[in-house]
């Protein structure tokens, strides 16, 4: 499994001259290093007596993290996973009653992971939020590290989906992917852009 291999391994074969690990996986990734990220920092906020009067916040903020990490990472493989009959397909005589059919279905299946992708990093804005407000002061540069991971993993995400919508026969169905990703980035990436700008003006002394 590619979350099982060391991170040499990783980026290893992600430079190599395999289709998999590629876009997908690495968005899948980058989300779930932003989330770890994130739950670093409220860790740190939950272990300091300081902050005694968010730990329950804490607490349900951590389980929820946790829940999307572990999917992030089951995403790297799924999109992996979602390649092999995209191939097969690609692979099929032209000539072949069946390729169009087969290669519909598959490019609508290597899909799926990218836009789970997009929406479990829409749930990590939230938690980010609440850490950017509530979360020590100590690990806040982390918090927007965080932030910013799950920017670059959305966008990412985004064009791993829009490079299979555009070679869908059903144009009705990838209008409506392409439109379902688009309100996904219009109303979640300035939401994190707002939790990193505001800890680059907190630790720049402006807030």
């Amino acid at each position: 499994m590619l979350t099982e291999q060391s991170l040499a391994e990783f980026t290893e074969a992600l430079a190599g001259h395999s289709a998999v690990p590629g876009g997908g996986g690495a968005a899948a990734l980058t989300g779930a290093l932003g989330v770890a990220l994130g739950a670093m920092a409220g860790n740190f906020t939950l272990a300091n007596e300081k902050y005694a009067d968010v730990a329950e916040d804490m607490e349900a903020l951590l389980a929820r993290a946790e829940t999307l990490r572990l999917r992030l990472l089951e995403l790297v493989e799924a999109d992996a996973k979602a390649f092999a009959p995209l191939s097969r397909a690609y692979a099929m005589a032209k000539d072949d009653p069946d390729r169009a059919e087969v290669l519909e279905e598959a490019t609508l299946g290597a899909c799926d992971a990218p836009m789970e992708m997009l929406s479990r990093c829409c749930e990590a804005a939230g938690l980010l939020e609440e850490l950017e407000q509530k979360g020590s002061r100590m690990l806040l540069s982390d918090v927007g590290c965080a932030a910013l991971l799950c920017r670059a993993a959305m966008e990412c995400a985004a064009l791993n989906v829009y490079v299979n919508t555009r070679t869908l026969r059903d144009r009705d169905t990838a209008q409506e992917m392409e439109e379902e990703v688009d309100t996904m980035l219009i109303a979640f990436l300035p939401r994190l852009d707002a939790v990193a700008a505001s800890v680059a003006r907190t630790l720049r002394g402006r807030e």
